[in-house]
């Protein structure tokens, strides 16, 4: 494959020559017919197997001018793209180092060596060519858009937040749900170091930047909760309800603590109910199951869950409704259950708990960006997709 690589790429060296040399008027005859001694020795070298030593001859023999300043671009990129980032370097620098270069060929050149830097992780040397492109109207947005991609590799998400600004005034692209999510880094980071207040503060401006943002409402119930203030927490752990009924699952046994330490077990029932009705998913047909069981009996309990396993049938469901029906059993029917109870567990662990709705990442973690695709808020419960009555 290497060899039909460089063979493409000798072919489009010649007709860059061939074209740069033809636009020449006053050339004498015989020079046309003779390719560059060069061009003969980067051959040699190829039909040798060297195909490095062919493609530095190639890449140092492409004069740079007007006709060929777009095939440097091209070959520039194709290096970077087959991992080859030291020769995209070369070639994108050889490039800038033309001071005849037209400003737009220059831009372009400075832009595509700070993707080459970035591609080899050299992030201060990509970011400093892409603070000086800021300003350049041709490469601006192009620009911001790799600043955040930067400073969310390095986490550095108060310049990710500014920078994201920038780059919703120039674009007009709304980028608050994803500040929303930065915000809520710096929020978890605070909470993480014991600073509880200001862990507060940043929560607060992330659900002002997004009034959807499930993750700040669940990260701001935590927190609550962690200082004493359940009536608080379970009002913004409702809110999840309303933002996205999939993430449910992530909440609902904050909220189910928030209302037992605010001794309203009873309107904790009433409030399952409702979510069962509007939402229903595993997650709370589970806890509103051991409430029942608790309250009222395991067999009332079991009879609850089959219901809703009928209504709507997945193998999650149907595994937490042999849990339960397995007390109800003695003698070889519990053995059998048993068996079957094994046998789906087996089977549940294999299966992930999280899907990217995106790119179809999966994994047992909720990351709140994906790392497959790198989309924020694209990663889901996987009982919300397998279950969704819609």
């Amino acid at each position: 494959m290497k060899i039909i690589w460089v063979l493409l790429f000798l072919i489009s060296i010649g007709a860059a020559w061939f074209l740069g040399y033809r636009s020449r008027p006053n050339e004498e005859e015989p020079r046309k017919k003779t390719l560059p001694k060069d061009y003969l020795e980067g051959l040699n070298f190829l039909l040798n197997d060297e195909t490095d030593k062919a493609v530095d001859i190639f890449i140092k023999m492409l004069e740079v001018d007007s006709d060929t300043v777009e095939t440097h671009l091209a070959v520039g990129k194709l290096f970077r793209r087959r991992g080859e980032v030291d020769r995209a370097i070369r070639i994108h620098q050889n490039l800038i180092a033309r001071p005849q270069l037209e400003k737009n060929y220059r831009e372009q050149s400075l832009y595509e060596l700070g993707q080459d830097y970035l591609s080899a992780g050299m992030l201060d040397r990509a970011e400093k060519i892409f603070h000086d492109l800021v300003n350049q109207k041709s490469h601006s947005a192009q620009a911001l858009r790799a600043l955040i991609d930067i400073y969310q590799q390095e986490k550095d998400w108060k310049k990710a937040i500014d920078v994201a600004k920038q780059y919703e005034e120039v674009t007009r692209q709304d980028m608050q749900p994803v500040i929303a999510h930065y915000y809520c880094e710096l929020g978890e980071n605070a909470f993480h170091n014991k600073r509880v207040e200001k862990s507060i503060e940043y929560l607060e401006k992330a659900a002002a930047a997004d009034a959807s943002c499930v993750r700040a409402s669940l990260l701001l119930g935590k927190v609550l909760m962690s200082k004493g203030d359940y009536k608080l927490a379970l009002k913004n752990l409702k809110q999840i309800q309303h933002q996205n009924p999939d993430y449910l699952s992530e909440a609902i046994d904050l909220l189910a603590s928030c209302y037992e330490h605010l001794n309203l077990e009873d309107e904790l029932v009433l409030y399952l109910n409702h979510l069962v009705d509007e939402h229903p998913r595993v997650p709370v047909v589970l806890i509103l199951a051991e409430r029942i069981r608790k309250w009222k009996g395991n067999k009332i309990a079991v009879g609850f869950v089959a219901d809703y396993v009928r209504r709507y049938p997945s193998l999650r469901g149907l595994y937490m409704f042999v849990n339960l029906y397995i007390a109800s059993n003695e003698g070889k029917a519990k053995d059998d259950l048993l068996i079957l109870q094994k046998l789906m567990k087996k089977i549940l662990s294999t299966k992930p708990d999280y899907r990217c709705k995106s790119c179809g990442f999966s994994g047992k973690t909720l990351h709140w960006q994906c790392p497959g695709c790198k989309q924020w808020s694209s990663i889901q419960p996987v009982y919300s997709l397998e279950e969704n009555p819609a």
